[in-house]
């Protein structure tokens, strides 16, 4: 009876006690990279990463993200791409839910060059800036060269639930749901 009791209370104290939880690991896409700017995707968010180079510490790694509503990723890149073609007399402003993303094209050695300047925090104090990148590079970052364009629309999920592909955002959530429930329930009768 006794090594009962000590062996209940001791379960329970480390059932109380406990500090550390798993989280749900979800999964970040990387699209497209070069050098020290890249784009990824986690669900439906897209972030680009950028080695900020208007800071005296080179290793200093700053982001910028956004929701592709009505497809915003594909927007911004023909945005830049059409700055390639049209060099704009002025800097492109856009403003994103956290931040304020200049587009500022520059010629380098005869070639025409883009490059993120962030303003964090829509603060005009905190200011971070990419490299230059070319057009090559550009499409590097997202995706074009190695075929991940694709992945804009598509959820970012790699497992897909009971085999089926996900062609739209709206398939692939509603069927496999549904699908999953009752199966669910026809297991615990």
């Amino acid at each position: 009876m006794r090594k009962i009791i000590l062996l209940i209370t001791c379960m329970f104290g480390v059932s109380v006690f406990s500090q550390i939880k798993v989280l749900k690991n979800e999964s970040l896409v990387e699209i497209g990279k070069d050098n020290s700017v890249g784009l990824y995707k986690k669900e439906d968010k897209f972030t680009i990463n950028y080695q900020d180079l208007n800071t005296s510490n080179l290793n200093t790694i700053r982001s910028f993200s956004f929701q592709n509503m009505d497809g915003d990723v594909s927007g911004l890149y023909k945005l830049i791409m059409d700055g390639f073609t049209t060099t704009p007399d002025e800097n492109i402003i856009l403003e994103l839910p956290n931040d304020i993303i200049e587009l500022h094209y520059e010629k380098n050695y005869g070639q025409p060059t883009v490059q993120f300047i962030q303003y964090i925090n829509k603060n005009r104090k905190y200011v971070g800036k990419s490299q230059f990148l070319n057009k090559k590079q550009v499409e590097k970052v997202f995706g074009r060269v190695n075929g991940k364009y694709a992945m804009y629309e598509k959820p970012a999920t790699i497992n897909h639930i009971n085999g089926t592909k996900a062609g739209s955002s709206q398939a692939s959530t509603a069927a496999p749901s549904s699908n999953g429930n009752s199966k669910n329930k026809k297991s615990k009768k």
